[in-house]
């Protein structure tokens, strides 16, 4: 009879208890170095009455403002901020991902024990604590990041010991997902997401007890930026929604989507802008721009320096730009093909409007998948040639390989968005949460710092304003969208999708693309952005673009940024393409305008309805239009 295994014991590890004591004595000289200004010596007196009653103040405003709160929530609390912050969803994804890891495991404890009282010594060496101390003083620390840049969490062995403990941990963690076993690949995924969620949130900068930069902010101002705080953190709570910037900083039409247009049509669903010209002739052949619609098109018109529309304008493009609704109860019932018919209608009112028979077309992103499902339409009803040109920002088709976003994208997440559906439309503030996750260290968990612990003002922030302006989607759309593109990639499947009756086929798309994917794009990876190229039956051209989803997509040829790569040859993967690619700094967009005029040179003069608004031209209003206006 063979006898049970026993189990594997942690090794008894001893700690000299001079080392404590060094720690301690040091920590604590550290720590009276930090509060001297505030505590009474033999030659600085006491906090008077007026510092102790300023602290008083501090505390009976913080107290107020949460009774207030309290009393104001009571049976009205927001929908959005309750069901985001649910404690059961939290709990079950946190049990669920704790049960995948190894931690539990006595080996793995042991390890991580092992290598933390390696690290201890380490770094209380670099005080002249303990064994190490004349080896390892004054040398750097073994880990570094940047949100411990500031030399308050360096100075003092306790902080220092306290983050690189953490940055430990977090490299411990992120290991074990990625050496996770026995998982499909798409909960492995969802493991590894979840565990960088897990860290970035256990970040020691992230509580005010244990972020030294706060501790002495709070001692300065003796406790007016925990009120100043909690009063952002209060009024987020009340809007449902993390604010990055100055709400008040910026208006549309007035600081923000400022180049001069008209709105010349309109639908329930969309509005069509057209840009003025600034050129005295015009390519003959127009563009017409779709921006996705679960963002605010003026992404691309957010300042003069910046806007993609006014330097396109610029080069002599008569531009026209779709500017969607952000859903309401009266969209419930809109579908995909709903989308799709509203940029076939939009080519056709623009070859109307003009009296031309094509348009270039861009499609970002959602609207750039949109649009290569409009070409494979038009080309199966054989009016392929109502488009001279498609350029894709950041669009993918094949969804195989889609990127962080996939991490949200099974049965059990798409039930619990439906569940989150009001009158028939998801509150954009969701997908602003989950845009946020995907870069939570840059996008929640600094503002929560900066925003609730520091109790700093709001910057002005145009990009950020942006971010933050939320568009509600249609939940039939989104639910369709994620189920037969996500999870099922259907869209490259040969005739598995029809829209407005027609089955779709991407291989049927000979019209001339332009393809630009960004390197650092987490929402639609470069590989999966390339897939298409692989699709399609007519010339492309991809490009790749330095930085991610947005700003490798909005980088002006002024602001000397980035870079851009290209490759002459016939790469049939990604890998291949980077390979042999060439660089070139800076921006990609006169490489794109190039393109465009080789595509059809051709001008007319900038007259007629070339120029909206004019004498007979009857417009609906002034750009930027009320849809986008629109919460």
């Amino acid at each position: 009879m063979t006898e049970p295994a026993t189990p594997t014991e942690t090794p008894e590890l001893p700690i000299d208890s001079t080392v404590i004591e060094d720690l301690m004595r040091q920590q604590g000289e550290a720590m009276q170095a930090m509060f001297a200004p505030f505590l009474p010596t033999a030659s600085t007196p006491p906090p008077g009455p007026a510092d102790m009653q300023h602290w008083a103040m501090s505390a009976a405003k913080l107290q107020k403002m949460w009774l207030d709160f309290g009393a104001e929530q009571v049976g009205q609390v927001e929908p959005v901020a309750a069901r985001i912050a649910d404690p059961a969803r939290w709990t079950s994804l946190f049990s669920t991902w704790y049960s995948a890891m190894p931690l539990a495991q006595a080996e793995t404890q042991a390890k991580l024990w092992e290598d933390g009282l390696e690290l201890w010594t380490t770094v209380l060496g670099r005080y002249g604590i303990g064994s190490a101390a004349s080896e390892a003083k004054d040398a750097p620390l073994p880990r570094k990041d940047r949100r411990f840049a500031d030399p308050r969490w360096h100075d003092q062995p306790w902080f220092a010991l306290l983050h690189q403990t953490y940055l430990l941990l977090a490299e411990r963690l992120t290991a074990m997902a990625e050496d996770v076993e026995g998982l499909t690949p798409e909960r492995q995924h969802q493991v590894q997401f979840f565990t960088k969620m897990v860290v970035d949130a256990l970040s020691p900068a992230n509580f005010p007890m244990t972020n030294p930069v706060v501790i002495e902010r709070t001692l300065e101002t003796r406790g007016e930026n925990l009120v100043k705080g909690v009063e952002h953190l209060l009024a987020d709570v009340r809007k449902g929604q993390l604010t990055h910037t100055d709400p008040e900083a910026f208006e549309l039409g007035r600081n923000i989507a400022i180049t001069p247009g008209k709105v010349v049509h309109e639908t329930p669903l969309y509005q069509l802008i057209q840009y003025s010209p600034t050129t005295e002739n015009v390519l003959a052949v127009p563009l017409l721009i779709f921006p996705p619609w679960i963002n605010r098109f003026y992404i691309l018109d957010l300042n003069p320096k910046k806007s993609f529309i006014r330097w396109a304008v610029e080069q002599g493009l008569t531009v026209f730009v779709v500017s969607w609704k952000s859903a309401d109860a009266s969209m419930a019932d809109i579908l995909w093909d709903d989308y799709v018919r509203a940029q076939v209608e939009a080519i056709d009112v623009v070859r109307e409007r003009l009296g031309v028979p094509q348009v270039h077309t861009i499609g970002y992103c959602v609207a750039g998948t949109t649009l290569a499902a409009t070409l494979a339409l038009l080309a199966r009803r054989g009016e392929a040639d109502k488009v001279r040109s498609a350029t894709f920002f950041t669009a993918q088709v094949d969804f195989e390989k889609a990127g962080d976003l996939k991490s949200f994208i099974d049965d059990s997440q798409i039930k619990m968005l439906e569940s989150m559906v009001t009158d028939g439309y998801l509150d954009g503030r969701y997908m602003a949460a989950t845009f946020n996750l995907l870069r939570g260290t840059d996008l929640i968990w600094n503002y929560v710092v900066s925003n609730y612990l520091l109790g700093e003002d709001y910057p002005a922030f145009d990009l950020l304003h942006w971010n933050g302006d939320t568009t509600n989607l249609p939940a039939k759309w989104h639910k369709a969208y994620l189920e037969d593109l996500y999870r099922d990639n259907r869209l490259v499947m040969p005739d598995s999708l029809e829209i407005d009756g027609t089955p779709i086929d991407l291989r049927l798309i000979a019209t001339p693309c332009y393809i630009q994917a960004g390197r650092e794009d987490h929402i639609a990876p470069a590989e999966s952005v390339w897939k298409l190229t692989r699709l399609l039956s007519g010339p492309w051209r991809f490009l790749l673009a330095g930085s991610g989803h947005i700003a490798g997509v909005v980088n002006p040829p002024e602001a000397g940024k980035y870079q851009y790569w290209l490759n002459d040859g016939t790469p049939t993967t990604l890998a291949e393409f980077v390979e042999g690619a060439r660089e070139t700094k800076g921006s990609w967009w006169p490489d794109w305008i190039a393109w465009i005029r080789a595509e059809d040179a051709a001008t007319v003069p900038a007259k007629g309805k070339r120029a909206p608004g004019g004498r007979g031209d009857a417009v609906i209003e002034d750009a930027p239009g009320r849809y986008v206006k629109t919460r």
